[in-house]
């Protein structure tokens, strides 16, 4: 595990701290997700989202059906038109998650050092000494002495609105538990999580599937978060169910890491999962706390040398309520980028936040920041040391495309791409420049009609680190004659002035097929 990704110099450094950060077309390298819901899903509060960084939209249904979520999409599609910027959608799975059943959403209050019945009988109302839960195996999964959390859906940590339970005694079907915290539970939904203990439930739910056979299939997500991945074999049976519906064949599948058994098979899973969600949130339950930071430095380390973007949660969580982080979060947040995290996930702090787009532009800011001083010539060098050799073509032209931005002190790198592997292969050593991802269209056909490829592998790379998307025009293919490759370039290098990454006299390079071959070539432009 290799963490010193610091570059500090001084005494420039120092010095430029109180210097003013510069505003540049793209907010960070990094990227932002950001879960759409009550507070963020007006047409206005979206499009502000856009523009101050987030570029995937997580839809969460553990919250809200899909008529909500539907109505979410259709503002999502009318902000990304007013704003021209692009944006892929993730649905993320409930999975196997225990929640206590309080029908009247009326407060419970709970007094500490008092006992409080768990019971799968749902009839029952929740009252201060008796709270129904959604799964009957509890009693047959916990002993005494375990551990209980009980806290708000998304909890931000906040100890009047969670509960953590001690079980006294298991009673035929019920869990009898003292209560180690006052606490006041007000809210529509509640979750249960027990520590350290399996929970005898599938990971892709029957309400899962219905919702992505439905929903997920109608709006062709881009990425599936499966809550709650424990086993490699999770990944496995989702991507065979989604593979039976159609359009969901391109979508990617994210393994969200929650508690100790996922952690125990992470290499397997990650082998098998396109991404890694590592949700600090329920593992800073599993995990003692000071166990939470090594999982994560460990996870996304793996990532980065498996080529596959490492998302990270709950960073700013006081934002839910107040407009600037803590002292500790803007700290988490650098972190997070300097140990290699190709995207932070905000949750609570946009789905149910005060201050959506701040929160959004603040993490931004942060990011770019600590971009700055990521030390990416240790990073090369320790990726092509795990690499080893023979590398294989690809990914020795990649590395070199990226060896040779960084010596001749590039402005950009354009990557010609149709899969997009070639762009994340490029993303995967960290160059200190944006990577512009030309995505070339093909036309492809299933006998009925003819349909093109590539907005698919366009918004998928938005959840990948330095990785911008433009679409090309679809009638110049990836491996196409000199000619018809100028003209693309030049729409890329018109797009990269445009947006204000590309200047006279810049270098840029540039990564290309010819026919069989990939090419890699610098360019100097003029005025």
């Amino acid at each position: 595990m290799h963490s010193n990704h610091l570059l500090l110099e001084e005494p420039i450094r120092m010095a430029s701290i109180l210097e003013p950060s510069k505003p540049s077309f793209f907010p960070a390298m990094t990227k932002i997700v950001g879960t759409l819901g009550p507070k963020s899903r007006s047409v206005e509060i979206i499009s502000g989202c856009l523009q101050a960084g987030m570029s995937v939209a997580r839809f969460d249904f553990s919250l809200g059906d899909t008529q909500f979520h539907q109505e979410t999409l259709e503002n999502l599609r009318t902000a990304v038109k007013n704003t021209k910027k692009l944006c892929a959608v993730m649905l993320d799975t409930g999975g196997p998650e225990l929640q206590v059943v309080n029908k009247t959403e009326h407060p419970i209050s709970l007094q500490a050092d008092t006992l409080v019945i768990l019971t799968p009988d749902q009839e029952k109302e929740a009252t201060s000494n008796l709270l129904p839960i959604n799964f009957s195996g509890l009693s047959k999964a916990v002993k005494k002495g375990d551990t209980i959390f009980i806290g708000q859906y998304l909890f931000t940590g906040n100890e009047t609105t969670s509960v953590w339970l001690e079980v006294s005694e298991v009673n035929g079907d019920d869990v009898v538990c003292l209560i180690k915290n006052s606490a006041t539970l007000s809210g529509s939904l509640y979750t249960l999580h027990v520590s350290q203990i399996r929970i005898d439930l599938p990971t892709l739910t029957d309400k899962d599937k219905e919702v992505i056979r439905t929903w997920g299939a109608r709006n062709n997500i881009d990425f599936l978060s499966l809550s709650i991945t424990r086993h490699a074999e999770d990944i496995r049976h989702a991507r065979e169910f989604i593979s039976k519906l159609g359009g969901l064949h391109q979508t990617q599948i994210f393994a969200k890491i929650e508690n100790v058994e996922g952690l125990t098979h992470f290499d397997e899973i990650l082998k098998e999962a396109d991404g890694i969600i590592i949700s600090r949130g329920n593992l800073g339950i599993d995990l003692p706390p000071e166990k939470v930071f090594l999982f994560q430095k460990a996870a996304v380390y793996k990532c980065n040398m498996a080529g596959k973007p490492a998302v990270v949660t709950r960073v700013v969580d006081s934002m839910t309520d107040n407009l600037r982080p803590t002292r500790a979060e803007a700290t988490d947040v650098a972190n997070a980028v300097l140990d290699g995290s190709d995207a932070i996930l905000l949750g609570a702090e946009t789905l149910r936040g005060l201050y959506p787009v701040e929160t959004i532009s603040i993490v931004g800011k942060i990011s770019a920041e600590a971009e700055k001083v990521f030390n990416h010539d240790l990073y090369y060098k320790n990726t092509v040391k795990y690499v080893g050799e023979p590398m294989t073509h690809l990914e020795s032209i990649a590395s070199s495309a990226v060896r040779a931005a960084i010596k001749v002190k590039a402005s950009v790198i354009i990557c010609f791409t149709s899969s997009g592997r070639a762009a994340r292969l490029i993303a995967k050593y960290r160059p200190t420049m944006p990577v512009l991802s030309v995505v070339i269209p093909r036309l492809q056909t299933n006998q009925l009609c003819w349909t093109f490829t590539g907005a698919f592998e366009a918004r998928q790379s938005l959840i990948v680190r330095g990785l911008f998307p433009t679409l090309a025009d679809p009638r110049h293919p990836a491996e196409s004659t000199n000619a018809a490759n100028e003209s693309i370039l030049k729409v890329a290098l018109d797009h990269g002035k445009a947006s204000g990454v590309i200047k006279p006299h810049d270098r840029v390079v540039v990564f290309q097929k010819v026919g069989d071959a990939s090419v890699v070539k610098i360019i100097e432009l003029e005025d």
